[in-house]
C-alpha cells in the first residue's frame, strides 16, 4: 500500500509554479466557453457589477467584462493575482476570500470556478458571496467532482491501472491539503443553503484524448504534482509512463463531472430599506 500522501494545506495547483501559465490557458481553453456561455445565457449585460473570486489569470474575469461593456465592471480577487492585468473596467486585488471581507457589495454577478472545493470553510464563503449580491443578482459556482475519472482506452489494462493510480493519488493530495476533490455534487445543496433560489444545474463530461485541452489541463496536474506523487509511492518510471501514456493516441479518458450551478439572491420586497447587503456601493 502506498504511503499517505504529505502535500502541505493550502492549494494544490500553486499559482506561482512554472506549470501555471500552460495549466491556465488549458483551463481556459477547456473551460471558459461554458463558465462565459452560462453566464451569457443568465442574462449578464452591459452596466452590470461582478465580482470574481480565485480568478487565476484572469480569462473569466476578462470574458466577463466584455459580456458587460459598456459600463460594466469586474473585480478580480486572487492570493496570488499577479498573472492578471488590470484594465478599464477591471480591477486587481490580492485577496483571501476565507480571512478578508470581500471588496464590496451589491453585485449582480457573483464567479467562483474551481475555487471552493480546495477551501475547508467552503460553506462559509458561499453564504458571505451570497450576502453580497444584490437582490437578484446570480452567483455561479463551476465545481469538479472529480470522484470518477474513467480511463476509457489504453494501450493495456497495466497502463490503465497507473493511470488509475494516478487520477485517485492526484484527490488524495487535494484531501490531504484540505480540499474535496468530489464537492462538485454537493454545489447545488450548498446553494441553496446559503439562501439562493431559482437554482439552474449543468452537469459537463470532457473528453481527455490527445490534443484535447482537457487532457493537456491533466498534463500540467501531472507536471505539478510529479514531487508529491513521488513520495506517494510512485516510481519515475511510472511518472514518465503516465505522460508518454496520455501522448498515446491509443489513450482517451473522460474528466470527472463539471457541475455548474447558478442561484440568485431572492429580490428584496417592495419597500424594503437599503441594508449593508442589498445596497449597491462603489469598489
Amino acid at each position: 500500500m502506498n504511503p499517505a500522501p504529505t502535500a502541505p494545506r493550502g492549494y494544490v495547483f500553486d499559482n506561482d509554479s512554472p506549470h501555471s501559465a500552460r495549466h491556465h490557458a488549458s483551463l481556459e481553453e477547456a473551460l471558459d466557453p461554458l463558465t462565459l456561455g452560462h453566464l451569457r445565457q443568465a442574462g449578464a449585460a452591459p452596466g452590470m457589477r461582478c465580482l470574481e473570486i480565485g480568478a487565476g489569470a484572469g480569462s473569466v474575469a476578462r470574458g466577463l467584462l466584455r459580456l458587460v461593456s459598456p459600463g460594466g465592471t469586474v473585480t478580480a480577487t486572487d492570493v496570488k493575482p499577479g498573472r492578471i492585468t488590470p484594465e478599464p473596467g477591471l480591477t486587481v486585488l490580492t485577496h483571501d476570500v476565507v480571512d478578508d471581507p470581500l471588496p464590496s457589495s451589491g453585485y449582480d454577478i457573483v464567479v467562483a470556478r474551481l475555487v471552493l472545493q480546495h477551501l475547508p470553510e467552503r460553506q462559509a464563503v458561499l453564504r458571505r458571496l451570497a450576502g453580497v449580491l444584490a437582490p437578484g443578482g446570480l452567483l455561479q459556482v463551476d465545481e469538479f467532482d472529480a470522484g470518477h475519472e474513467p480511463c476509457l482506452l489504453a494501450p493495456s489494462e497495466d497502463d490503465a491501472r497507473l493511470y488509475a493510480r494516478f487520477t485517485d493519488a492526484k484527490a488524495a493530495l487535494m484531501r490531504a491539503s484540505g480540499g474535496d476533490p468530489t464537492w462538485g455534487r454537493r454545489a447545488a445543496a450548498a446553494l441553496r443553503d446559503a439562501g439562493l433560489t431559482d437554482l439552474r444545474i449543468r452537469p459537463h463530461v470532457l473528453l481527455r484524448a490527445p490534443g484535447t485541452p482537457a487532457l493537456g489541463l491533466q498534463l500540467h496536474h501531472l507536471a505539478q504534482l510529479a514531487p508529491r506523487l513521488l513520495d506517494t509511492g510512485f516510481t519515475r518510471a511510472e511518472l514518465d509512463r503516465l505522460d508518454a501514456l496520455m501522448h498515446d493516441p491509443g489513450f482517451a479518458a473522460a474528466t470527472g463531472v463539471l457541475y455548474s450551478v447558478q442561484g440568485r439572491r431572492p429580490a428584496a420586497p417592495p419597500g424594503t430599506p437599503p441594508t449593508p447587503e442589498n445596497r449597491t456601493e462603489a469598489t
